[in-house]
């Protein structure tokens, strides 16, 4: 389907209409005065120079053609393509004038400027060579989301600004919910329901809010106050004595949360022996720690796939001290990993999320909507709506009033959103759940041959935890002594390719005093910054408590085996060459 087609497939009406129109005389389009101004027919008061919409409909028709014909050719042409940008900071401002243009320009020079100014300071996320981080999302249906996204461009603030958007949005996040196996307290049918928020971190900070308030209101419930001042006086003596938790392990954006809600943050240790996992008797004894200094933990995040390793916590040992500690908001960041309960066989976690409180995945990493979409489920929607909601006159409306409306403004901290339940429903009817498990799976086995490849050469490498969600870490031995380990050509091993974890012998940490561990971490990060250096692979690294590792994650549509094999020798190849020149010297 070219651009044209596809245009002709989402707008139809539009173009009915445009080629009627054009078979009309329009002899007041424009008009001489007096003074020799042009005006509209709708009045004198027009003197714009740019159509209202900027271009007019045929030029719409033909710039987007060709904006969608070059999206295709982008995407089909992607792995030929620089990875990573070849530029020195600030290269762009020398592209552009000093200011904004006084005059419009003609679309064609506009867009020739995407690929004048703008890919080449591009790192391609879709790029099969691309396993850094975490995957980026993108497919055509969510493209195609987007653009009727931003061609309705609704604020929906409340129900009424256009019911369609808040509606969508419940039923697909229904859907979501249901597909990921959660209990059924999170859906809308009863007291929960699902909200889209921009990111995982925006999830966090809302549910740290949410979570600040309801422990305050519940202790001061307790205690009898209801005088408004005293309330809030009281309000503000608590919080400043408020402690938000998360592992030692969890992302980075919990501590930001907790700096944005004005309490303090904790950190629980998860240990090494644990593969990074948080376990329940190292949470209890941090909240009697702190509870000892006076100190009032009120919200944990737990994890299911933490940024460095992808480690799933202890819900079941966590989930015991919770029953101790009911006034702590308990919330699980599953932004990446959470993508993989599609598949039943990990429907196992999903029924332990009855646990917490709220639960969050981000289907802009992994499960081919493109940024930003990040999923929040919620199992009491009131926890959230007595925090955020404040209903000033200008937007009361009698649908509000009733109670029998969904206004998600009430939901999240920015009022606005955008109209993003559409390009989740155009990905869901597209793939449907069949095709989205097959996605995740494919992601897995790539993952799992990577992890595999990495095993066929234990002489040069350690897998430092369990290779988990398509997620390999290691690090380089800087043992003297080298035996290869005996290996099938394909790198299997003779393992499921899918599922070698935990069949094949999951790899001790590092067991080395500090002189040997110190040479580890410096071939390590020898290894990895030849590898940034020479861009071929976009690869990251990490620090697992004093380890210097490397992350290789292949979770993108464009992953394959052949890159996926490409890599590994580019990283054995990289890593001989580090060793030799130690060797040498």
């Amino acid at each position: 389907m070219n651009g044209t087609q596809l245009l002709l497939f989402l707008f139809p009406t539009f173009f009915k209409n445009h080629n009627e129109t054009k078979k009309k005389k329009n002899v007041a389009s424009l008009q001489k005065t007096g003074n020799g101004a042009k005006t509209q027919p709708n009045g004198t008061l027009d003197h714009r120079t740019v159509p209202p919409m900027g271009l007019t409909g045929r030029q719409f028709i033909d710039a987007a053609t060709a904006s969608i014909d070059e999206i295709e050719a982008y995407y089909s042409t992607v792995a030929s393509r620089p990875l990573l940008p070849d530029i020195s900071p600030g290269y762009l401002r020398d592209l552009l004038p000093g200011q904004a243009p006084a005059k419009g320009e003609p679309w064609p020079e506009i867009q020739r400027d995407i690929e004048r100014v703008v890919m080449p300071g591009m790192t391609h996320w879709q790029h099969p060579k691309f396993m850094a981080f975490f995957p980026a999302s993108s497919s055509y249906p969510a493209i195609l989301g987007e653009l009727w996204s931003a061609a309705l461009t609704v604020p929906a603030f409340n129900w009424i600004c256009s019911p369609a958007v808040t509606e969508l949005e419940t039923v697909v996040l229904d859907w979501l919910a249901q597909i990921l196996g959660l209990p059924a307290s999170f859906l809308s049918k009863g007291e929960g329901g699902g909200v889209i928020q921009g990111s995982a971190s925006e999830a966090i900070v809302t549910c740290m809010v949410a979570a600040r308030e309801r422990y305050i209101k519940r202790q001061l419930g307790r205690q009898g106050i209801t005088e408004p001042e005293e309330f809030e006086d009281k309000a503000y003596e608590l919080r400043s004595k408020l402690v938000a938790l998360g592992s030692d392990h969890t992302h980075s954006s919990t501590k930001k949360g907790a700096i944005i809600a004005g309490t303090r943050f904790r950190s629980v240790e998860a240990l090494r022996s644990d593969a990074f996992a948080l376990k329940g008797e190292n949470l209890r004894a941090k909240i009697e720690e702190l509870t000892a200094q006076g100190l009032h933990p009120y919200y944990l995040t737990v994890c299911l796939g933490t940024t460095n390793t992808a480690a799933v916590d202890d819900f079941a040992s966590i989930a015991e001290v919770a029953k101790d500690y009911p006034d702590i908001w308990i919330h699980c960041d599953a932004a990446y990993a959470g993508s993989a309960l599609v598949l039943p066989e990990y429907h196992h976690i999903s029924q332990q999320m009855a646990m917490v409180d709220s639960f969050d995945m981000s289907m802009h990493k992994w499960l081919l909507v493109n940024f930003d979409c990040s999923c929040l489920f919620i199992q009491k929607r009131r926890d959230l709506t007595d925090a955020l909601t404040i209903t000033p006159a200008y937007l009361r409306n009698q649908y509000t009033d009733s109670g029998l409306v969904t206004d998600y403004r009430d939901w999240q901290i920015p009022m606005g959103r955008r109209f993003r339940a559409l390009k989740i429903w155009f990905v869901l009817r597209t793939w449907g759940v069949e095709g989205l498990q097959r996605h995740i799976e494919h992601s897995m086995n790539i993952g799992s041959l990577f992890a595999n490849l990495m095993c066929s050469r234990l002489d040069l490498f350690e897998i430092t935890t369990p290779p988990a969600f398509a997620l390999t870490v290691f690090t380089v031995k800087p043992l003297p002594k080298r035996t290869r380990a005996l290996s099938d050509d394909d790198g299997t091993n003779g393992a499921d390719p899918r599922r070698p974890w935990p069949d094949a012998p999951v790899p001790s940490p590092l067991q080395a005093d500090e002189g040997l561990r110190h040479a580890a971490n410096q071939l390590t990060e020898e290894v990895y910054t030849l590898i940034e250096q020479r861009k071929e692979f976009f690869l990251t690294s990490t620090v697992l408590g004093d380890v210097y590792a490397i992350r290789v994650v292949s979770g993108n549509a464009f992953a394959d085996e052949h890159h996926i094999r490409q890599a590994f020798a580019t990283i054995v190849s990289t890593t001989e060459e580090v060793l030799a020149k130690h060797r040498d010297a």
